[in-house]
């Protein structure tokens, strides 16, 4: 009887958290596709003498202890705010909720927001915004932080894989106005995944 109720705990245990596993290949997509759309003059942030001489964006080197399974604890009543930008504009996000993680043993906590024009539309309605800074900020990674894309999961964990980080468009060209990562979102620890600083 005992072994049943173990082996039942056991699938409940790993059905219940859907554990995504590290997949290198996701990662080389990822940075193919990044440096596809930058090397394309329609699609590109970049100022077009940078254009002109672009080969690859410079990355950290992957690490699977980047990729983490986080829990997510959606928020309530929580209002719309205006975000601050590097310009003028201040698009409306609300905060959806926190991730909360693990990178080598010590927990960390991330604050996760929707944009609430995007949502409107069929193509973003589930996505998650997550930018953050790091102990790498202003030295090998943009000083103003960095993003990742995330879509609303079905159940309360979601994949967040720092090898995805990218940079705001402002880190290429000054004539972008981008979202300032919150100061909640400044991680006491070198993020060393993703895409590093330009130049």
């Amino acid at each position: 009887m005992k072994t049943v109720t173990a082996l039942v705990l056991l699938l409940a245990f790993n059905f219940g958290f859907s554990q995504k596993k590290f997949k290198q290949s996701d990662v080389e997509k990822f940075q193919k596709k990044i440096n596809s759309e930058y090397a394309d003059a329609k699609t590109s942030p970049l100022m077009e003498e940078d254009l002109k001489t672009f080969k690859s964006l410079e990355f950290f080197p992957i690490n699977e202890t980047f990729f983490v399974n986080a829990v997510l604890e959606k928020a309530t009543n929580e209002k719309v705010f205006e975000m601050k930008t590097t310009g003028t504009r201040t698009p409306k996000y609300i905060k959806y909720g926190t991730v909360t993680f693990k990178i080598n043993g010590t927990d960390y906590h991330l604050n996760v927001y929707r944009n609430i024009e995007l949502s409107k539309t069929a193509e973003y309605k589930n996505h998650l915004f997550l930018p953050f800074s790091d102990l790498t900020s202003g030295k090998e990674s943009y000083i103003g932080g960095r993003y990742i894309d995330l879509e609303i999961p079905k159940g309360n964990t979601i994949v967040i894989d720092f090898n995805q980080a990218y940079n705001p468009y402002c880190a290429y060209n000054h004539k972008y106005s981008c979202p300032l990562v919150p100061m909640e979102n400044d991680l006491k620890v070198a993020i060393k995944a993703g895409v590093k600083t330009f130049h």
